[in-house]
């Protein structure tokens, strides 16, 4: 059968899997050598460049969830966002880049750009005509992510794209919120898509990877530099990853269904102030997320009202988790101003949005009634405490 013919969870299940030739096993193998031969062999085997047995096989099944034609594993997210860019980027050239972005990948193009040469502007808006506006004759590159983190906004990515290729630019967008699952950028007109695969694609908060995919010329043109940088991944982690990918679908659909009620859920309630979720009606950016998405994703935002003490609130939940990360089957909550972007200056967080008050919520597979019930515990725990003082 021909694979480009699956459907989700087949491509997720099926594609790039390893056949056990010698036991018939219905799993992949797994291949941890470090030291392949060299002779009489098709290709020379080595884990820094990416070509072990175990690492192609997954760079097969990302490609093709994201419909593309190559794909690339790395050690983590940030190791994919960096090589991907500095593959792209010589001194004196400049990148367009939307303004909310991950702290992470803020805080690297802030701190590392200038002394490599590469010169960046941060688009004031989400339009097009925002991200125009800072275009130059040296501009190479247009960076994007949608939604983005933590207040979920949404930019029209098939028009940036438009834009990229009317300047004969590289787009690339970061579509960790989303998943292949709720969305194909590359179907939409960006070159080259990343993925902290930490996120969605391992799914058990167990797993640190990033990966890339493109057109096979994009991602040789990232294999040149990511072999002498060296972000690859253990094989062990590889097989990990590719084992958690098989549930993929089924893991981010019911996130999908849990986080649209909650935000629903949380829009009504006294102790919330904002909600950030591009499947409200309510969102400013809900029409674009409608036209570009499958699914609204497993991820909101909201701000507690200024009279719920966030610590005291996070210290009082129960089955909702305060954790670093997101995206794990498990539901987990943090403070964006004290974790993701501690790194900006609180005039960055504001100019973003992101007041102390803001919590990231990443919605979990478990029953929605029962992590209501958690929030409204923790609500009501607050206020009892707050009485008493």
């Amino acid at each position: 059968m021909k694979t480009e013919n699956f459907k989700l969870n087949t491509i997720c299940t099926h594609v790039g899997e390893l056949e056990d030739k010698q036991f018939k096993g219905a799993v992949s193998p797994i291949y941890p050598s470090t030291a392949y031969a060299f002779e009489h062999v098709d290709q020379k085997r080595y884990p820094r460049y990416f070509n072990t047995p175990n690492q192609q096989a997954l760079s097969k099944k990302l490609a093709a969830l994201e419909y593309a034609e190559s794909a690339l594993i790395f050690g983590s997210g940030m190791a994919a966002i960096s090589t991907t860019m500095l593959a792209f980027l010589k001194s004196g050239d400049h990148v367009v880049l939307q303004r909310e972005l991950y702290g992470g990948t803020h805080n690297f193009i802030v701190q590392e750009f200038e002394r490599f040469g590469i010169h960046y502007s941060f688009a004031p808006g989400r339009s097009v005509k925002d991200f125009e506006e800072v275009f130059k004759p040296n501009t190479k590159l247009i960076y994007m992510e949608s939604p983005s983190n933590p207040l979920l906004s949404v930019v029209d990515i098939q028009a940036i794209a438009s834009l990229a290729k009317s300047k004969g630019v590289l787009s690339l967008i970061d579509n960790t919120f989303a998943s292949p699952v709720n969305q194909n950028p590359i179907k939409l007109g960006v070159d080259l898509v990343i993925h902290s695969a930490t996120k969605y694609l391992g799914g058990h908060s167990d797993i640190l990877a990033g990966a890339v995919c493109g057109s096979n010329e994009h991602i040789e043109k990232v294999h040149s530099l990511a072999v002498n940088l060296g972000g690859t991944l253990s094989d062990y982690t590889v097989w990990l990853l590719e084992r958690s990918i098989k549930t993929l679908g089924v893991r981010v659909k019911a996130q999908n269904r849990n986080a649209k009620k909650l935000a629903k859920y949380l829009s009504k309630n006294q102790a919330v102030s904002k909600v950030y979720y591009p499947g409200l009606v309510s969102h400013p950016d809900h029409a674009i997320a409608k036209k570009q998405m499958k699914g609204y994703g497993g991820m909101l935002s909201f701000e507690l009202k200024e009279d719920i003490d966030v610590s005291k609130f996070l210290d009082a939940l129960q089955i909702i988790k305060p954790a670093m990360s997101l995206a794990g089957v498990e539901s987990t909550i943090l403070s964006p101003a004290q974790t993701s972007h501690s790194l900006l200056t609180a005039q960055e967080r504001e100019q973003q949005g992101i007041s102390d008050n803001v919590l990231r919520f990443s919605v979990g597979i478990e029953d929605r009634k029962d992590l209501i019930a958690d929030f409204e515990q923790a609500v009501a725990k607050v206020r009892a405490q707050q009485l008493k003082v």
